[in-house]
Formats: C-alpha cells, structure tokens, sequence
C-alpha cells in the first residue's frame, strides 16, 4: 500500500542558502529525513506563466535564474530525474478540472526549485515535476490547482509548495544582522502561521483583504501563490507549522505541512 505524500509550503529563501549556514537550511536537511516521496510536484514561485505550465524534460537542467552572485552558485547542478508521466497525469487532472493545462518538455528546474531540494535530497534520486504559477490570477485560483492534484498525493507524490512567506525585497537588511525583523513582515508572519493551524482556508484566499499589511509583504503575488496550492492539495484544512525563523529583516523562512 503506498502511503500517501504530505503537502508542504517551504520559504526558499536566498540561493544562497545552501552555503550559508542557519535555522531554516538545516530544517529542509530535516524534512529530507522524514518525509521520503515516491515523486516531487514542486510548485515554484520562479515559474509565470499564464496558464498552468508542467514541466515534462526527462531530465530538467539546472536553471541559474538570478545574477551577481558567487561563481560557486553558478556551478551547481541538481540531476534529479523528471516524470513525463506524471506530468502528463498532472496534466489530465488539470484539464478535468477546468483548466488549461500544458506540459513544457524541454524547460529545467529553477532556484526555486533546485535549492530546497538539493538541501532536502542532495542525491537527487527522487523525480521532480515542476508547476507553474499565474501571477495575474488570484490566490482562489492556485487553491483550486491544489485540489484538482490532490489525489496524487496518495500515490506517493509530494507536493512542494516552494515561495516565501514573506517577500518584500526592498526592505532587505544589507548585510544580514541579528535585530528583531521588521515589525510589519512579524505581524504578517503570525497571522499566516495562525491561519494555517486553524485551517482557515477562506482568510488564507483572501490574504490581500485579510491578513495585516499583506501588500507591503508582498508587493507582486507570485511568492505566496505557491502555498493556496499546497493548502488545496491537502486533505484537512488544519496545517502545521514546521519552522519560523527569519532572514535580513524581512524574509520569514516559515514552513507549514498538511499531512
């Protein structure tokens, strides 16, 4: 009997983080040890698109989709096989459920990606399916991606919701100190960590209208809409929280499950 995959929600975080040492890469290195999927559907907030894009590539290239980092980040590459297979079910399911749903064959796995995995399953033996998101639709709309994939879970497939809790860019601290985080990134955490245990999967929807500040949190969409996905996906709305911390005063790295 296969036992079903949890739905996670991950911060990504900087690229970086697989070199640099803290709370939030070695809780990834955790959840490698707990949680051993058959296969990765990984949504990631690094891949527009209109409409929902799979991508179907054997085996996806590693893409380095950021700039004026360290040569070393540049160098790495994370084999891990594709599923064209599972994509094509992904696909399927999508399209039964309204939506049009295509499969990108040849495009890699970005660091959205590539970088939590390589800390949860540095072999890079599990197969990964990547989904995109669709910035220029609503948070309603990713929770019904979630669901239209839902039953992938009990064949072994984890979802892996990868963004960021919090992504205001602007206000990053330069370089990284140990003072509390921005009182404002702070409020918004708590309330999304709230609502996750409580399952309420309405406010979650509905963060531009309720939870506090969420525009100044996120200023464009695309690094919360990866977690109405896993909280679709989920069986019981209730989730938990897995990890809370932060990074350069306003980047919470707080991570959720639905089991």
């Amino acid at each position: 009997m296969t036992t079903r995959a949890p739905s996670l929600f991950v911060s990504h975080g900087s690229p970086m983080m697989p070199f640099e040492p803290g709370p939030a890469r070695e809780a990834l290195r955790a959840l490698g040890t707990q949680y051993r999927p058959r296969a990765i559907l990984c949504v990631s907030a690094h891949w527009e698109t209109a409409q929902p894009v799979l991508g179907g590539a054997t085996q996806p290239g590693t893409i380095h989709d950021f700039y004026n980092f360290p040569p070393q980040l540049y160098e790495q590459r994370y084999a891990a096989p594709g599923d064209p297979a599972l994509a094509a079910q992904a696909r399927g399911l999508l399209r039964e459920a309204g939506f049009e749903a295509m499969v990108d064959g040849a495009r890699g796995l970005d660091h959205g990606a590539w970088v939590p995995l390589m800390l949860m399953y540095p072999q890079a033996a599990i197969p990964v399916v990547q989904l995109s998101v669709q910035p220029s639709l609503d948070a309603a709309h990713h929770l019904r991606l979630g669901r239209a994939l839902r039953g992938l879970r009990d064949e072994g497939v984890m979802m892996l919701a990868s963004g960021g809790a919090t992504h205001n860019l602007r206000d990053l601290r330069m370089p990284p100190d140990d003072d509390p985080p921005a009182a404002y990134a702070a409020g918004f955490d708590d309330w999304l960590a709230t609502a996750v245990e409580a399952g309420d999967a309405d406010a979650l929807t509905a963060y531009l209208t309720q939870a506090p500040e969420a525009r100044h949190n996120h200023p464009t969409p695309e690094h919360y809409l990866p977690l109405p996905v896993a909280l679709g996906a989920a069986h019981a709305p209730r989730g938990r929280v897995l990890h809370r911390s932060f990074v350069f005063g306003t980047l919470s790295m707080s991570s959720f499950v639905w089991d």
